[in-house]
């Protein structure tokens, strides 16, 4: 594909975008620490990561082929994701009433042992990403013609999960095999920090799958679920998948931020209308997680008291 055809696709992929470093400020040392210590975590024994394995909380450790992306809308997917990924959320403190009321997707990290200054370093990028996501839910706003501060407090304590995932190389993958299946994020706004080893590849409004070029220093951008929620389909999810052929080991660093937990999920007015009604019924964070990882997490068994458990309905939405 010629560059301006590759410029043209780009254009049209749904909910796709780029942050340059001269936008989001972040420290190029920063992401690289980031990056070096996912790779510091995958590289411990498999029993030691399992020692903080995956909970129902969705914090710790996904074994490889430990999900399938069961509720993609993107292709049908059969077959386990080829990678493994530890999961992180705002580091609450044990005594936090969240988390002593074991509150659904609110409660305390598990932090591998045997790994110094890894917690510290984690927990700092993720502050510095979720300052970055507040800024851009500005933008989203300029942009869905609403005041600029208007999503000030459904994200003033967004939930977050970040995501430090490890793609092994990969040259005998079936054609149904991937990295990360194709998929759409179920976030508002999922950040992508800026990746040397390529594997990343988006689909276009036309159906057409591209890889994502790498700029330097730029963060990609995926509109996620929730966002076309929010929006009444006025902004996509991205499309993405993820296989790694590159010769080397590859690693990524995926940063999901949504409103608070508390905060309902509906469309917001400049997107609705006597000729636009919602799309969409209200939702709630966790109700919504809670079904995405009953269909999507393997390593929870039926009789797993960790595991899934159906979500509450509610009667007031």
């Amino acid at each position: 594909m010629r560059g301006g055809e590759v410029q043209a696709e780009q254009k049209r992929a749904a909910g796709w975008r780029r942050v340059v470093h001269h936008i989001h400020g972040v420290a190029s040392e920063q992401i690289h620490t980031a990056f070096r210590e996912a790779a510091r975590f995958h590289a411990l024994p498999l029993e030691k990561k399992l020692e903080v394995k995956l909970d129902r909380h969705n914090v710790g450790y996904l074994p490889m082929r430990g999900d399938t992306l069961r509720t993609s809308t993107v292709e049908t997917v059969t077959k386990a994701n080829v990678n493994e990924a530890f999961f992180v959320a705002r580091d609450l403190p044990n005594d936090h009433p969240d988390v002593l009321a074991d509150r659904r997707f609110r409660s305390a990290n598990r932090w591998p042992t045997g790994l110094p200054g890894f917690r510290e370093a984690i927990v700092a990028y993720c502050a510095t990403m979720e300052q970055l996501a507040r800024k851009l839910v500005r933008l989203y706003a300029r942009a869905l013609r609403l005041p600029l501060e208007y999503f000030d407090q459904p994200f003033g304590a967004p939930q977050y999960k970040l995501r430090m995932t490890h793609y092994p190389y990969q040259t005998d993958l079936a054609d149904d095999e991937f990295g990360i299946a194709p998929h759409t994020d179920t976030s508002f706004l999922t950040l992508l920090a800026p990746n040397d080893v390529p594997g990343l590849s988006i689909r276009t409004q036309s159906g057409k799958w591209i890889d994502a070029p790498a700029i330097p220093g730029a963060f990609v951008v995926n509109g996620g679920q929730l966002l076309q929620r929010w929006t009444n389909d006025y902004f996509l999810a991205t499309p993405h998948r993820a296989v790694n052929r590159s010769g080397d080991e590859r690693y990524a660093l995926a940063f999901f931020c949504d409103s608070n937990i508390d905060w309902p999920v509906a469309a917001v007015p400049t997107c609705v209308g006597p000729d636009k009604p919602p799309k969409y019924p209200t939702t709630y964070y966790t109700e919504y997680m809670i079904r995405y990882q009953q269909r999507t997490y393997n390593v929870f068994g039926s009789d797993d008291k960790n595991g899934a458990v159906s979500a509450p309905q509610r009667t007031d939405v």
